[in-house]
């Protein structure tokens, strides 16, 4: 025997949930928002109330002067699983592939399982190694175009030094080493 009936918003949050709907609502809410004059898209930033902001993944966010901090901390969650990031090796992994720890071991497990690893770490040390000569490449340019004119020393004292880089002999050195990193892929 019911001590007390079930009322028609009761009903209905039943029905929902055996239909499956369960984020479908049963009572109209009230209230008061803000309208706001602009809309705002992806990336836009403006002032408001003496504050900058942007919009990011969706989300209205305040720009401050500690953006570059929040860039470099790890996140409470996981941005992938949701999960707390709370395992001793969960900063370490964020930082390198910006999981956690329980993300990257079922990525990994997926791809020996379907039996991809092997393509997949070949892939990745060759990409490295690719990064490694771009990066040999900018700084021979960045070397050759250095003027030799005059060098301060420890003491304070200007020296100029005479002669030239032998371009030629640079040349056949970076070639050398391009063809030693190109080498090294598998």
């Amino acid at each position: 025997m019911l001590k007390k009936e079930f009322q028609k918003h009761d009903v209905e949050r039943l029905r929902n949930l055996i239909r499956g709907k369960s984020s479908s609502r049963t009572s109209q809410g009230v209230g008061y928002t803000k309208s706001s004059s602009k809309d705002y898209k992806e990336g836009d930033k403006w002032e408001e109330n003496g504050r900058t902001w942007t919009i990011k993944d969706g989300i209205k966010e305040n720009i401050t002067k500690l953006d570059k901090f929040k860039k470099s901390t790890v996140p409470l969650f996981c941005p992938k699983c949701k999960n707390i990031m709370d395992k001793h090796l969960d900063t370490k992994y964020f930082k390198s592939y910006g999981v956690c720890l329980d993300c990257r071991t079922k990525f990994e497990t997926k791809l020996k399982t379907e039996g991809k690893w092997e393509d997949y770490v070949k892939d990745t040390h060759n990409s490295e190694i690719d990064l490694l000569i771009e990066d040999y490449k900018n700084f021979f340019k960045e070397k050759l175009s250095e003027s030799n004119k005059g060098f301060i020393t420890e003491s304070g004292e200007i020296e100029q030094w005479l002669g030239s880089i032998n371009k030629d002999r640079a040349e056949e050195s970076l070639n050398n080493v391009i063809e030693y990193l190109e080498g090294l892929k598998k």
